[in-house]
């Protein structure tokens, strides 16, 4: 099978999605976490630190709805590993202000 590769955006929020986006798109909506699983559990998210399949990403909210791609999308989004976010506690803005407290230390390169 070939990847998709047309115009379409297949990263997005740094995970990339390969064939899924387009898969995600044309499913027929509303739908469930379930069917997506069923139809596309398999398929491989893949993301700067790590990897998931859609059925991994997707166990968290295994009896949620979605009416559209973009409300499956944002539930993938809010659910992959930690290793999708990049750098935890990396911030490009300045420290905090005074009075502000951080727990983590800032890290800036």
């Amino acid at each position: 099978m070939t990847e998709y590769t047309e115009s379409h955006r297949t990263r997005e929020l740094g995970v990339e999605f390969g064939r899924l986006a387009r898969q995600l798109e044309q499913h027929e909506y509303p739908t469930t976490c379930e069917e997506l699983v069923e139809a596309y559990g398999s398929e491989v998210l893949r993301f700067q630190n790590g990897e998931q399949t859609l059925e991994e990403v997707l166990d968290l909210v295994y009896e949620e709805r979605f009416a559209s791609a973009t409300e499956a999308r944002d539930a993938i989004f809010g659910n992959v590993a930690e290793g999708a976010i990049g750098r935890k506690g990396y911030s490009d803005r300045t420290p905090p202000a005074l009075g502000e407290r951080s727990e983590r230390p800032n890290e800036s390169f």
